[in-house]
């Protein structure tokens, strides 16, 4: 059996294959994220910001260097990042395994392009007054940013989408509502499903509105070898014009690291969402378990691999677990991100390479939960079937009305819910029983006719309305 053991071991002949199912079963569902949130992506932004600030330096003159970078070669430089290919992503690599720091290999890389453009005079201005932490803090900046706008809203906004047209679809279909698992006052699957819009709507709002803050202050965040290489210079502005220039929000007050603050406002928010999404899985799911909601077959599925009549709520389920994960990373992120020792450790640095993680399962789980959405059709004929089969979910309504019509000097009724508890709580009743209870009630005639000719399929309040007036 050893030896059986041994030769497995040393006979395979698989070649390098992705660790993580979302660069491997589910890169399909990803989108542009890794165009954004991967090391490739992440050396791009380290790229553009390097340049950009060179561009900055060489053109405001700061440094007395009168040597500034005209329009096309600007443009040569700015293309760098525009035509940033695989070869360019092995050229990195290749240097980074002889500087063992990855930002230096950024470095290097932009002088040898400068050499090519004939522009040796502008190498001392690559990388002129940064610590690493001021490039790699305004490139994860914009990578996240440019993945949220780009790539996670979208897929966001199309869930949306999908979600508000089923709400809009069932706004009047009535439904027994269950609060505690128990039959309950009776709503609209329109409004139940107008209630997750609602609620993800405003977590989108709060990821739309998230600042992205970079820092560009030097190894401390004091700007002190900038000072003492050019004092005359307002390096302040040139810091907050900088920044602003990339799209950011410049932040005056921090260590060697940008706090990272807006992070973990960003991926509390975006957890918060996640969780909120989590809920309309695990309801979806239980509504398709109560048969109120019917899978369409997918052509060519296989529902289960032992029993062919199912079909299983797997987009549901997979988008669950997703968002677990998702919410795992996260959060971790979140926390961890906010502490930094004193004026710099390299926690963040080993954190941060996640992110794409983070996004990734989440973007995998609105993916299978959009998917799902339009596979399902609403059985009406389960939901008419479950309200007749509960006619003491009006015993609310006969109590309420009563209480009015005591209120009002209309009866003498001592205690109303006392009286429909013990002829609803814990029992079946049908219709007929209700009538002949309503009919021996003191209460007036119009409140009686009011009761009789209540259904549990029309006691659903103002259900319809709260799911057209209020929602999308």
């Amino acid at each position: 059996m050893d030896n059986c053991i041994w030769q497995t071991r040393g006979v395979s002949k698989l070649s390098a294959q992705p660790l993580s199912p979302l660069d491997g079963r589910y890169r399909g569902a990803m989108g542009e994220l890794g165009e954004h949130l991967s090391e490739a992506g992440l050396n791009r932004a380290r790229i553009q910001v390097e340049i950009e600030w060179l561009i900055h330096l060489a053109n405001r003159d700061l440094l007395g260097t009168n040597s500034p970078v005209l329009k096309p070669e600007a443009q040569e430089l700015r293309d760098v990042v525009t035509n940033f290919s695989d070869a360019d992503v092995a050229t990195l690599a290749k240097t980074e395994a002889t500087t063992k720091h990855d930002v230096k290999a950024v470095e290097y890389f932009i002088r040898e392009k400068l050499t090519q453009l004939g522009r040796d005079d502008l190498q001392e201005l690559t990388h002129f007054g940064c610590t690493s932490e001021d490039i790699n803090n305004l490139s994860y900046a914009i990578t996240v940013r440019d993945a949220i706008k780009d790539v996670w809203l979208p897929k966001a906004e199309a869930l949306l989408a999908k979600l508000t047209e089923l709400a809009h679809k069932y706004v009047s279909a009535s439904m027994l509502a269950r609060t505690h698992g128990q039959p309950a006052t009776p709503t609209t699957m329109g409004k139940e499903l107008q209630v997750f819009v609602h609620r993800l709507r405003r977590q989108i709002e709060r990821i739309e509105k998230i600042e992205y803050l970079g820092k560009f202050s030097g190894a401390t965040g004091t700007f002190s070898a900038h000072v003492v290489a050019a004092p005359l210079v307002d390096w302040i502005k040139e810091s907050r014009d900088f920044v602003t220039s990339l799209g950011l929000t410049w932040n005056p007050l921090t260590t060697q690291i940008e706090s990272h603050d807006w992070q973990a406002e960003l991926y509390a928010a975006v957890s918060h969402f996640n969780r909120i999404l989590h809920n309309l899985c695990t309801d979806i799911w239980t509504y398709i378990s109560l048969g109120y909601f019917k899978q369409i077959p997918q052509a060519g599925a296989t529902g289960s691999s032992t029993m062919p009549h199912k079909v299983n709520p797997i987009r549901f389920e997979n988008a669950e677990s997703n968002l677990e994960l998702s919410c795992a990373v996260l959060d971790s992120l979140a926390a961890t991100l906010v502490t930094s020792r004193m004026q710099r450790d390299l926690t963040d640095s080993s954190s941060q390479r996640n992110i794409g993680l983070g996004f990734g399962h989440s973007m995998l789980a609105l993916d299978n939960a959009t998917r799902g959405l339009g596979e399902i059709e609403l059985s009406v004929g389960v939901l008419e079937a479950d309200l007749l089969d509960n006619w003491e979910v009006l015993g609310e309504a006969i109590q309420t009305v009563i209480r009015a019509e005591v209120a009002a000097g209309r009866s003498k009724i001592s205690d109303p819910y006392a009286l429909l508890k013990e002829l609803t709580r814990g029992k079946r009743i049908g219709h007929e029983e209700l009538i002949e209870f309503i009919q021996g009630l003191d209460i007036s005639t119009e409140a009686k006719d009011r009761l009789v000719a209540l259904r549990p399929s029309t006691y659903t309040g103002l259900a319809s309305e709260l799911a057209e007036r209020f929602g999308e």
